[in-house]
């Protein structure tokens, strides 16, 4: 079996819940798409990073049924576990940096894959929330607290695999805060938190706590 870590990323304060995330330091191991793809399909996360160059933060990532040029979670994530100043990934360089117990990630809202962002009343009715039918990628929110910049969310891929829920996700949050031109704090799944801030010129930085599962 190919060794692996499984982190937790954008936990709670507490340090509980994040989205899981496996990362394989060792990309060579696994070389070819189809085997890497076979191996995320197997593990079953929401996402899996297969670390191509350590030192140049080479990343590739993968769904349990397709590649991705970007994603959030996975970037936070391996940018904590590498501690490099960047991430090369297919849709661009990912800066980093590490901030006291929050690791942050800056990219632009045109790398993230396209989602529905549907605007709910409440947080009561984001909560209330079942899961849809595959066939939309849709990621329900609502203000907390509006003044605040506190929302409410939930995030549903509707890709008709083994994820019904995502509990955290970093490129929703950044197509979200490109939407609404301003820092967000996110409360997502089932105790998940996000942070977000516009940055000059285009770029989001999206930020969390990691922590080390195995």
């Amino acid at each position: 079996m190919t060794d692996y870590d499984v982190l937790r990323v954008f936990c709670g304060p507490n340090g509980g819940y994040g989205n899981e995330l496996g990362v394989v330091r060792d990309g060579s191991v696994l070389p070819e798409r189809s085997d890497r793809q076979a191996l995320a399909a197997k593990l079953g996360f929401s996402e899996t990073v297969f670390v191509d160059d350590p030192e140049r933060g080479v990343i590739d990532i993968y769904t349990p049924t397709l590649r991705l040029p970007f994603a959030g979670h996975p970037c936070v994530g391996t940018a904590w576990l590498l501690d490099v100043p960047e991430l090369v990934t297919p849709a661009g360089v990912v800066g980093t940096r590490l901030d006291g117990e929050f690791t942050w990630i800056e990219a632009r809202a045109e790398w993230a894959p396209p989602r529905t962002l549907r605007q709910y009343a409440s947080a009561a009715e984001v909560d209330a929330l079942d899961v849809p039918p595959p066939g939309e990628w849709l990621y329900a929110w609502a203000w907390k607290d509006e003044a605040a910049g506190r929302v409410r969310a939930r995030a549903f891929p509707g890709r008709d695999d083994c994820v019904e829920e995502d509990e955290a996700t970093g490129a929703a949050a950044l197509l979200l805060t490109d939407l609404l031109g301003r820092a967000l704090n996110i409360t997502q799944g089932r105790g998940s938190q996000l942070l977000t801030a516009p940055q000059p010129h285009g770029w989001i930085e999206v930020g969390g706590r990691v922590r080390l599962e195995r």
